[in-house]
């Protein structure tokens, strides 16, 4: 993404740049990545240390206003409500529609994707709701920040259109998923790109024993994309939009290749922290926003040309034939009414990357608030979105 405010892409690979140098800026990147994630594991554990064993007074002063998890959601949103939101998506819907008029409450946008970012904001307190993969949400209670998912969306055909293929380098001899072993694969295990590695080595019989994984953040496809050039590594989940085809074009006649992972990769939430949920009149305003959400991915299976002019040419600056192309990888959504095998996939996420990066697995229900269940289903629906269930796939 390249809005302003996210975070800068590292610029294309320049003819003759030296390997040491782009192996420094790996490391730079990583270092970074490093930080954010210790960051984030110091305020999610100086929040521990700050609620545990509240005294009786100061536990009713906590709990005074607020509103229990368990509770029936408000249906009235109070005035001055503000929500801040990370989903660019959406918000260029609400804008170009006119409908952000429509909110019974103020939004504040705020520029922030992916999965780290969105955490660390809000452990900063920066923001009340971000759309991101799977994982996040996972990773975020391993730091102590307890978050739930109010929203739930997959691809009508995941098989046909993947979120992810496996980019492989020009200098590596990798013809087939059978050829991963030995091989250096860039890795990012707070994001869903970690859990397609891991998915697909499960698949292949390997473990991280049998390759070599690169820790790299996928905050930016250069970042991947400069690597695999380079030949600093072998393999990378890219997304299947601009940036794959663009890779292809570009490498593909000195041996680059792109590989499909067979791993189902389509799992897009919508989470906020649990203290947000506590705040009644923000409850009240996410009731609404769900449906908004949902209304606005409706919008988006119903109008691809339009979505590809206003959002990948205007606002992401993607040519005419790049902003098609990627509209098509993306296919068309669906949002399941019944989150009982969403929680499901996650369970499974859950034991996998716990086993992966040596955490404690959790249930995951802890993770989905079900108070938002049928919401935006039945928004989806009712915007002609088509007929909300999980067996559409």
């Amino acid at each position: 993404m390249n809005a302003a405010g996210r975070p800068a892409a590292p610029p294309p690979l320049a003819a003759g740049r030296s390997l040491s140098s782009l192996c420094r800026a790996l490391r730079v990147i990583r270092a970074g990545y490093l930080a954010i994630g210790l960051l984030a594991l110091s305020a999610g554990l100086s929040v521990y240390a700050a609620t545990r064993a509240p005294g009786p007074q100061a536990a009713a002063a906590a709990t005074a206003g607020r509103l229990p998890l368990d509770a029936p959601l408000p249906t009235s949103v109070p005035p001055g409500v503000t929500l801040a939101i990370g989903d660019p998506v959406t918000q260029h819907v609400l804008e170009h529609t006119g409908w952000i008029k429509d909110l019974p409450f103020k939004v504040k946008w705020a520029e922030i994707t992916g999965g780290p970012a969105v955490t660390e904001a809000f452990h900063a307190g920066a923001l009340d709701v971000g759309s991101v993969a799977n994982i996040p949400p996972i990773h975020a209670i391993w730091v102590g920040l307890p978050v739930k998912m109010i929203a739930v969306r997959f691809r009508a055909d995941p098989e046909a259109f993947p979120s992810y293929e496996l980019a492989i380098s020009p200098k590596a001899h990798v013809d087939s998923l059978k050829d991963l072993r030995g091989k250096r694969i860039a890795y990012s295990p707070g994001q869903v790109q970690g859990e397609v590695v891991q998915r697909v080595l499960q698949a292949q019989g390997l473990s991280a024993r049998d390759v070599t994984l690169v820790e790299l953040p996928s905050t930016s496809a250069d970042i991947y994309v400069n690597a695999l050039s380079a030949g600093l590594i072998d393999v990378a989940p890219l997304g299947t939009a601009a940036a794959l085809k663009r890779y292809l074009e570009r490498f593909g006649p000195q041996g680059a290749k792109a590989l499909n992972t067979g791993v189902r990769d389509d799992f897009v939430t919508m989470y906020v922290p649990e203290s947000t949920l506590k705040d009644p009149g923000k409850a009240a305003a996410l009731r609404v926003w769900v449906q908004v959400w949902a209304r606005a991915q409706a919008w988006i299976n119903q109008h691809p040309d339009e979505w590809a002019r206003v959002y990948y040419e205007g606002d992401q600056g993607l040519s005419p034939q790049d902003a098609r192309y990627t509209v098509e990888a993306l296919g068309r959504t669906v949002v399941p009414r019944d989150w009982t095998e969403a929680i499901a996939r996650e369970q499974a996420s859950i034991a996998l990357m716990a086993e992966a990066t040596h955490h404690a697995p959790f249930d995951a229900h802890r993770l989905f608030d079900r108070r938002f269940e049928t919401l935006p289903a039945d928004a989806f629906a009712q915007a002609g979105g088509g007929a909300p269930s999980l067996a559409a796939r």
